[in-house]
């Protein structure tokens, strides 16, 4: 939200109290435990009448973890809002705090926070005793709005949410300062450029595609170059103006009379991301099977279990692995989303169709949403229960959105979520493994939930609450280790119940560029696990599209072919394409032991498995803006294609680097151009690595030490021990000779 009209004004209707000097600070008990409270009076108090008729800003240090500051910014102490992020990992006794006639310091690790007494006003972090960020004059402000302020606080995303409410007249914000070369990241999932500065950003979820602005993943966490996080705990709308206000500074700000935010300590973006996974929770363990290949039957296009059967008995006729079928909407008859019952007309004998897919060692994903359509049997039931969120006149929430008359299932009354996961867990008893939780973003305004929450700070927690009904279902049916989504809205915590995917992008190379920019920012905002639609939901793809989608879709955690109005098998498009998600299929297969190692690793630190350039070399500046590459793990370097011809750019880090694919070396410190035919991209393995090299190329869940060999690859010295884990557990502690290099 910006306020201000330049550097010397605020904009009309505007107006801001800052907090002009630490009048007051002293060392207090938090829930925390010892904590530091500053009184910055809005006026430099310079006598005792200033002290009157005169608001302040109570500031409030503490720390929740060790390395993480907690900052919490309030005008009336009174008007807090209520829902914040939950904090699992959260602990109290983390910091020491000393308090003289200078200043308040209050430490934790390695990450000080120190408020100068008087003006003006210096709130200041550092690490190690190096600079991080600082809040100065004019950062933290109370803001209040006239009614004919040329400003729009009013709610973003999409238009359609809900009936209007109220706009908001009373903002706290806060002002970070950007250093020279600061670059900051993150901030859940956005398709638009990678580096965030110049940008404003909305927190507020929104089923807006891949093309757009919106996301259906907004995460309040941003990562700085510099060595530290920042997560506003705050659910509701945040406004992130990152240098696009300030150009010297990052500002967010909230509606009401308070903001809490932390500064996490690095000083890698790793050490960033465990530690804020630590707070907000790690992703757990996925079962080895869901990295396999998921087959879908699409969206709108006809199916029935003899269309099923035939696309399995042609993959496997193919020699095309294939792990989990996924049944979209039309598992359910139309209009009646969701009475979780399988349409007889077109799958007359589910219980047996199960059955029959495992028998033949696939797991089934069906998709859901929270919401019961009107024509659905579940809806009476769920409205007279009072399972359905109400409008303020008692009446029951519906639109025709979606499906007609749908309803949205209350999950803060706990009576209206055991009644939907009871539902669930007839399917998974059935023979349900997992489920796509689609939808979570269009949650209406205009509403009362069970439990008092107030509707716009429901607005983005709401996919919390869903998915986590599910994924518990999941966990208590099918065991920890087990349990698997396919989700597509999450906030700040989301990363917990994995897997998410990108949501809906179109069938071009442009869309296959914007996917990857969201998944790069969704793993700098923490999540470990991602996938995407494999050729694109949104139109029908090219076979060149296809083609490079599918080489880019099956290097990554989780891979699915899926789409909109068309199927998703390869030889739909043409016999190469076959060939391709063979070879890619297969070769995922064979980096099962190292890419079920990452995701074990990445339950343990919170790193996600697939990696940013600039979380993996933070060091390497030429890798700060790469936004068409990633590694997979430490050890693999992708540069997707994004052309039919298959000409590519990318960067190579320092070192000799070996193609994985044909054995080639090259010398990295700088950018290639390279060729690659559809059966290829480049693929590269970093210097010294050791990948265990798994020996069935037909199922993701296999005994990785069966037949297992170490690939060795040039560029390092001595040895080096390498640690690969079954999916039932075991675990073995290898050591290679990097002398002993392989091609």
């Amino acid at each position: 939200m910006k306020f201000t009209d330049g550097f010397w004004q605020l904009r009309p209707g505007v107006t801001a109290l800052y907090g002009q000097e630490a009048f007051d600070v002293r060392e207090v008990e938090t829930a925390d435990g010892a904590g530091i409270r500053v009184l910055a009076p809005t006026k430099t108090i310079e006598r005792r009448g200033d002290t009157l008729n005169r608001p302040v800003l109570t500031v409030t240090l503490s720390s929740p973890l060790e390395g993480v500051v907690r900052v919490r910014i309030e005008h009336h102490t009174g008007g807090g809002r209520g829902l914040t992020f939950a904090l699992p990992g959260a602990t109290d006794a983390a910091a020491t705090v000393a308090v003289d006639d200078e200043a308040g310091a209050l430490c934790t690790g390695a990450l000080e926070a120190r408020v100068r007494r008087g003006a003006p006003w210096s709130l200041a972090f550092s690490s190690g005793g190096r600079p991080l960020t600082a809040s100065g004059p004019k950062a933290q402000g109370y803001i209040t709005l006239a009614p004919d302020a040329q400003v729009d606080p009013g709610i973003v995303g999409n238009a359609r949410t809900g009936s209007p409410v109220g706009r908001p007249r009373a903002f706290v914000h806060e002002q970070l300062e950007l250093g020279v070369g600061e670059l900051v990241y993150g901030l859940g999932e956005r398709f638009g450029p990678f580096v965030k500065n110049g940008q404003t950003v909305d927190i507020w979820n929104a089923d807006g595609g891949t093309s757009s602005e919106q996301a259906y993943k907004n995460v309040p966490l941003y990562l700085s170059n510099r060595g530290y996080g920042v997560l506003v705990n705050d659910p509701g709308h945040v406004s992130f103006e990152i240098g696009s206000e300030a150009v010297e500074r990052v500002q967010f700000s909230v509606p009401g009379e308070a903001l809490e935010y932390f500064v996490i300590d690095g000083p890698t973006p790793k050490d960033v991301l465990a530690r804020y996974t630590a707070l907000t929770g790690r992703p757990p363990v996925v079962p080895a099977w869901s990295y396999g290949l998921w087959l879908s039957t699409s969206f709108t296009t006809d199916y029935d279990e003899a269309t099923v059967t035939s696309f399995i008995d042609e993959m496997a006729r193919r020699e095309l692995p294939v792990s989990v079928f996924h049944f979209d909407c039309f598992w359910m008859r139309e209009f009646q989303w969701c009475d979780f019952e399988w349409d007889a007309r077109v799958f007359p004998d589910p219980d047996g169709m199960l059955e029959r897919l495992h028998a033949r060692d696939l797991r089934v994903s069906v998709w859901i949403n929270p919401y019961i359509g009107q024509a659905s049997p579940l809806f009476a039931e769920a409205a007279e229960r009072g399972y359905l969120v109400r409008r303020a006149d008692g009446s029951v929430w519906q639109w025709d959105l979606w499906q007609a008359g749908m309803g949205l299932v209350d999950f803060t009354n706990p009576d209206a979520t055991r009644w939907y996961q009871d539902h669930l867990r007839r399917l998974v008893r059935q023979g349900v493994d997992c489920f796509k939780t689609d939808f979570g973003e269009r949650i209406p305004l205009d509403v009362v939930y069970a439990d008092g929450s107030a509707p716009d700070r429901m607005h983005n927690l709401y996919t919390e609450l869903y998915n986590r009904a599910v994924y518990d279902v999941l966990v208590a049916e099918r065991g920890e280790g087990e349990a698997v989504l396919f989700a597509r809205s999450a906030t700040a915590g989301g990363q917990s119940m994995p897997v998410h995917w990108g949501g809906d992008s179109t069938s071009t190379f442009v869309s296959m560029a914007e996917t990857l920019r969201g998944g790069l920012s969704l793993a700098m905002s923490g999540f470990a696990h991602w996938s995407h639609d494999i050729g694109g939901f949104e139109g029908t793809p090219d076979a060149a599209v296809f083609k490079r989608w599918t080489a880019f879709g099956l290097l990554g955690t989780h891979s699915r072919f899926h789409g909109s109005e068309s199927y998703r098998v390869p030889w739909q498009f043409d016999d190469e394409a076959v060939e391709v998600t063979r070879r890619f299929t297969q070769l995922k297969m064979r980096l099962m032991p190292y890419l079920f190692q990452r995701g074990l690793e990445a339950a343990a630190s919170g790193v996600p498995v697939m990696r940013p350039m600039a979380l993996e070399f933070p060091d390497d500046p030429a890798a700060a803006h790469l936004d068409r590459q990633y590694m997979l793990g430490p050890e693999l370097l992708v540069a997707p294609v994004f052309s039919a011809e298959g000409d590519v750019e990318f960067y190579v880090p320092a070192g000799e680097w070996t193609h994985l694919l044909t054995g080639e070396t090259v010398t990295g410190g700088g950018w290639r151009r390279e060729r690659h035919g559809f059966d290829s991209l480049p693929l590269y393995v970093r210097p010294g690595a050791v990948l265990p090299w798994g020996a069935r190329s037909d199922r993701p869940d296999y005994d990785y030490l069966d037949g297992l060999s170490l690939r060795v690859f040039p560029g390092g010295e001595g040895t080096r021990e390498v640690i690969v884990t079954t999916p039932d557990g075991r675990s073995t502690v290898l050591t290679a000779n990097l002398s002993e290099v392989t091609r």
